[in-house]
C-alpha cells in the first residue's frame, strides 16, 4: 500500500483514565518537532530518553518526566512521534496535552481520534491491516493465550501465512492467464501444468489456515454458554462449580433465579460467558418469574452452547419428564445453526444406591445416548464430581484442540474472507473437473479468491471497512 502523509499533527493521552505511576502523551505528524521543542525547552536527540521538565506557556513546570523523539519513518506510525512520559494523575496528563494542544495550534495541531495512530501506521505500511486489528486484540485480551496468540498475529505470524496462500494462487492465475492469452499453442494446460494438484494444495494449505483462525476466534470471542433447565435442577450451583465461586444464590427454593446471572471464566485459555437463567416452566408463579423466563429464552436464542440440566433422582427414577422433553424440542429449534447442546444431568451425589451401580461408585461419565442430544454429562454441582468432565465436553464439542500454540487470533470478518476463499476455490476445483475446462471461469475463481484473501490484510480494502475498524480502537492507540 502507498504511503499517505498526514497533512496535519495529532495528540493524544496515550494511557487508560485513571490514576497510575506513568501516563503517556503521544503526538505523531510533522509538528511533533515543535512540540518537542517548545515542552521541552530544547531539541531531542533521536530515540534516547531524556529526563528533563516539561513547561507549560510561560515556561513554568508542569511535571518531570521522560521525553522521547522518534523521527519518521522510523517510528511506530511512519511519521515523527513524540512520546511524553510523566506522572500518570489524570489532571497532569490533561494539563500536559492542553500544553501540546496551546503549543501546536498555529501548525495545526489537533486531538487524535479513536485508532488513528494505529491507521497512520497502517496508510505508512508499518503494519498491514491484520497486524493493526491485532494490535487491538491484544489490548483487550482476556487471557493469556488470547495475548499471546494476538502477539503471534501483531508480529505478522497471520499475515505470512496469507501472503503464502496469496503466492500459491498468483502462481497459478499467471499460468492460467497465459495459457488464455496463447490459445494457439494447444498445450492441455491442466495437465501440463498440474493446475489441478497445484489447486488442491493451495485448498489443503487454505484449509489449515482456517482451521488455526477459528481456534484464534475462540480465543479472541469467547464462548456464550447457556444454562437452561426446570427450576432447582442445580444451574446456580454448577454456575459456583464451573467459577469456583459463590455468585448466584443457592436455596432449595424452585425459583430462586429470576434473572439472568454471567460470569466469564477460563477453559484452557478460552474465555467461557457462563450465563445462569431462570428456570423453565410453563406455570410462572408471578410477573417477575414469567419475565425471567423469556429472558432465558433469548438468551438461548444468542447461544454458542446450551447446557440442558436435569435432576439425577427424577431422571433415574422416571426417564425424561415431558417437561424435559419439550425443553428438549424447543432448544433445538431456538438455538443459533450449528449450536450444540449438552444433556448434564446433575445431583448425582442425592441417588448413591443407583449410582452404584449405573456408574460404578458413583464415577460420572459420557453416555451416548440416541436422539437429537448424542451426549449426557453425570454430574454433582455440589460436591464437583464430574466438573473437570464437563470442562472437557465443553471444548470437544465447540471443536477446541488443546496445546494450539499456532492459533492466529482472528475476527469474524477474517473467517468470512477465509471462508469465501475457500468457497470460490471449490469453485475453482469444479471447474476444473468439467469436460469443457473452461479456463476463463476457472480463472475467475481464482482472481475472486485472492481479493478475499488480500482483503485480510488491506491490499483492497474500502475506506468504509478501515473507517469502522479503526474507530473501534481506544484513543491514543
Amino acid at each position: 500500500m502507498t504511503a499517505q502523509p498526514s497533512i496535519d499533527t495529532i495528540a493524544a493521552i496515550a494511557t487508560a483514565p485513571g490514576r497510575g505511576g506513568i501516563g503517556v502523551v503521544r503526538v505523531s505528524g510533522p509538528e511533533a518537532g515543535t512540540i518537542a521543542r517548545a515542552i521541552c525547552g530544547q531539541p531531542l536527540t533521536p530515540r534516547r530518553a531524556t529526563y528533563l521538565p516539561f513547561l507549560d506557556g510561560k515556561g513554568e513546570v508542569i511535571d518531570h518526566g521522560i521525553a522521547l523523539f522518534f523521527p519518521g519513518p522510523h517510528s511506530y506510525t511512519g511519521e515523527d512521534v513524540l512520546e511524553l512520559q510523566g506522572h500518570g494523575g489524570p489532571v497532569v496528563m490533561q494539563m500536559l496535552l492542553t500544553r501540546c494542544l496551546q503549543a501546536g495550534r498555529e501548525v495545526g495541531l489537533r486531538l487524535a481520534e479513536p485508532g488513528e495512530f494505529t491507521r497512520r501506521a497502517f496508510l505508512n505500511d508499518k503494519l498491514d491491516l491484520a497486524q493493526a486489528e491485532a494490535v487491538a486484540d491484544l489490548i483487550e485480551a482476556s487471557t493469556e493465550a488470547a495475548a499471546r496468540s494476538a502477539a503471534r498475529s501483531m508480529e505478522g505470524a497471520f499475515s505470512e501465512a496469507i501472503r503464502a496462500l496469496v503466492e500459491q494462487v498468483i502462481h497459478l492465475r499467471m499460468l492460467v492467464e497465459a495459457t488464455l492469452d496463447f490459445p494457439e499453442e494447444e498445450i492441455d494446460f491442466l495437465e501440463a501444468s498440474d493446475a489441478r494438484g497445484q489447486l488442491d494444495t493451495i485448498r489443503t494449505a487454505l484449509g489449515g489456515v482456517l482451521a488455526q483462525a477459528r481456534q484464534g476466534s475462540l480465543l479472541r470471542e469467547g464462548l456464550s454458554v447457556v444454562l437452561a433447565g426446570q427450576p432447582n435442577v442445580g444451574k446456580s450451583s454448577l454456575l459456583n462449580a464451573l467459577a469456583g465461586a459463590e455468585l448466584a444464590i443457592v436455596t432449595p427454593i424452585a425459583g430462586t433465579t429470576r434473572d439472568r446471572v454471567r460470569e466469564t471464566i477460563q477453559i484452557e485459555g478460552i474465555p467461557l460467558h457462563i450465563i445462569d437463567t431462570a428456570g423453565l416452566r410453563e406455570d410462572a408463579v408471578d410477573e417477575v418469574e414469567r419475565i425471567g423466563i423469556e429472558r432465558t429464552w433469548e438468551a438461548i436464542g444468542r447461544a454458542d452452547v446450551v447446557l440442558h440440566l436435569i435432576d439425577a433422582t427424577d431422571y433415574l427414577q422416571h426417564g425424561l419428564s415431558e417437561i424435559d422433553d419439550a425443553i428438549d424440542d424447543r432448544l433445538s429449534g431456538h438455538l443459533p445453526p450449528g449450536a450444540p447442546i449438552l444433556r448434564v444431568v446433575n445431583k448425582i451425589d442425592l441417588a448413591p444406591a443407583v449410582g452404584a451401580i449405573t456408574f460404578g461408585g458413583n464415577r460420572p461419565h459420557v453416555v451416548v445416548a440416541n436422539g437429537p442430544n448424542p451426549t449426557e454429562i453425570w454430574i454433582s454441582a455440589r460436591t464437583g464430581a464430574g466438573i473437570d468432565l464437563l470442562r472437557h465436553e465443553l471444548l470437544r464439542v465447540i471443536g477446541w484442540q488443546a496445546g494450539n500454540e499456532g492459533a492466529f487470533l482472528a475476527r469474524e470478518r477474517h473467517l468470512n474472507a477465509l471462508r469465501s476463499a475457500q468457497s470460490h476455490l471449490d469453485l475453482a476445483a469444479e471447474r476444473a473437473d468439467q469436460q469443457d475446462k473452461a479456463l476463463d471461469l476457472f480463472a475467475e475463481e481464482l482472481r475472486l479468491a485472492q481479493e478475499h484473501l488480500n482483503s485480510i490484510t488491506g491490499e483492497f480494502t474500502s475506506d468504509d471497512l478501515l473507517g469502522t475498524i479503526f474507530t473501534r480502537f481506544c484513543i491514543g492507540k
